[in-house]
């Protein structure tokens, strides 16, 4: 028997009320658009049904399924889903399939879960428990258990037809990409900034890219590392434009004219001066770093405050309660580990001072500004900017 559905399940999203309809609608075309490259002859359809989605499989999608639920896994609004055998409303068809389903697994107890949102059918939730949980009983001589069972059949009776499965997977959970609005995300190359990009992702946001480099005092391999990051987040539904940003005239201005401590404090107040600007040319409503409270001399409380200041756009900061392993960890759950762990140069360690301001006060830092022709720099950047496509 081979599979012809899976069937999506989502949890925040039936919280919304009156916007349910837009977010369920988001997620169906996330779904189609995710998919629509490497399984366009595997999707016949995706369909929105009563408090779930259907994605309807081809013959070609039925022998598929591995890779299939592989990148289902990875759409955020789906909390659970199941490969799933479709058959027609009524209770002899129904136990058939069950009992097909079933004698396929290894299980020595069972139950049967119905939800019916077809109340149409004429038997009860409860019945059709009973009825496909006594033919199981018969046939195949297995042990009825509600609480610790070894196996579970579901059966959904929903819209003209009803829909038998035995496993939910785990889906990336989350809010559809593209429902909370957009998002410029700073990504170094480094282990923190793709993570964070994860998690503005996983929040709904639509994110896109910028990337500061100091070619040709640096080598492109960070240029390399962000493209391939960027390639890696893709099965996410990140955006594929990266804007790629020159900075090491810009760290030439305020190493001649700055103070050596606040240096770094000062690349970061550009950086974000520039990203708002690039924000704002495309529409963009936020800023996305990976910055966390106490990694490194930057990220004080009191020189994340600082640096904050400057943006004119809401800056968010998902990591800023994690420590370095769970960053680890989830880098290695969703691919970029092993990219980030590549040597390049960074940009902020470039003319790196021995000893970096830890507390900056505002007041010294906007009077180290004083020497920089800040709007020359920023204007400067945003001409040498180059826009590259993933």
């Amino acid at each position: 028997m081979k599979p012809t559905h899976i069937i999506c399940h989502y949890g925040e999203l039936a919280l919304k009320g009156g916007n349910r309809l837009f977010f369920e609608r988001q997620l169906v075309q996330n779904i189609r658009q995710q998919l629509s490259v490497d399984f366009s002859d595997s999707i016949k359809e995706v369909q929105r049904k009563y408090g779930s989605i259907a994605i309807i499989l081809t013959p070609e999608g039925s022998e598929r399924i591995k890779p299939l639920k592989e990148a289902v896994s990875k759409i955020f609004g789906i909390v659970h889903f199941s490969v799933a055998v479709e058959t027609v409303q009524e209770i002899e068809a129904i136990k058939k399939t069950a009992l097909e389903l079933l004698e396929k697994e290894r299980f020595e107890t069972f139950r049967v879960t119905t939800q019916r949102s077809e109340k149409s059918f004429p038997l009860t939730s409860e019945q059709v428990n009973r009825e496909v949980g006594a033919l199981v009983v018969d046939k195949l001589q297995k042990k009825v258990s509600l609480k610790n069972a070894d196996r579970v059949c579901f059966v959904e009776i929903s819209g003209k037809n009803a829909f038998l499965y035995a496993e939910k997977i785990k889906g990336a959970g989350g809010m559809p990409v593209g429902t909370a609005g957009r998002a410029l995300v700073l990504l170094s190359g480094g282990l923190d900034s793709p993570v964070a990009a994860y998690y503005a992702l996983k929040r709904g946001l639509n994110v896109k890219f910028i990337h500061f480099h100091s070619i040709p005092y640096t080598s492109k391999a960070s240029l390399d590392k962000v493209s391939q990051l960027a390639k890696a987040l893709k099965k996410y539904k990140a955006g594929g434009k990266i804007f790629s940003i020159p900075f090491a005239d810009a760290q030439k201005e305020i190493m001649l004219n700055c103070p050596d401590s606040l240096r770094i404090i000062l690349y970061r107040r550009l950086m974000l001066r520039i990203s708002e600007a690039v924000a704002r040319r495309n529409k963009a409503q936020a800023l996305v770093n990976g910055d966390s409270l106490g990694q490194v001399a930057s990220q004080t409380l009191e020189n994340l405050s600082v640096v904050g200041q400057v943006s004119g756009l809401l800056l968010i900061r998902p990591l800023i309660g994690m420590d370095k392993e769970e960053i680890m960890q989830i880098a290695r759950e969703i691919g970029t580990y092993d990219i980030s762990i590549l040597p390049h140069d960074d940009c902020c360690t470039r003319l790196m001072p021995k000893k970096p301001e830890i507390r900056a006060k505002l007041e010294d830092v906007l009077n180290a500004e004083k020497n920089l022709d800040i709007e020359k720099i920023v204007s400067d950047a945003l001409a040498n900017t180059e826009i590259r496509n993933i």
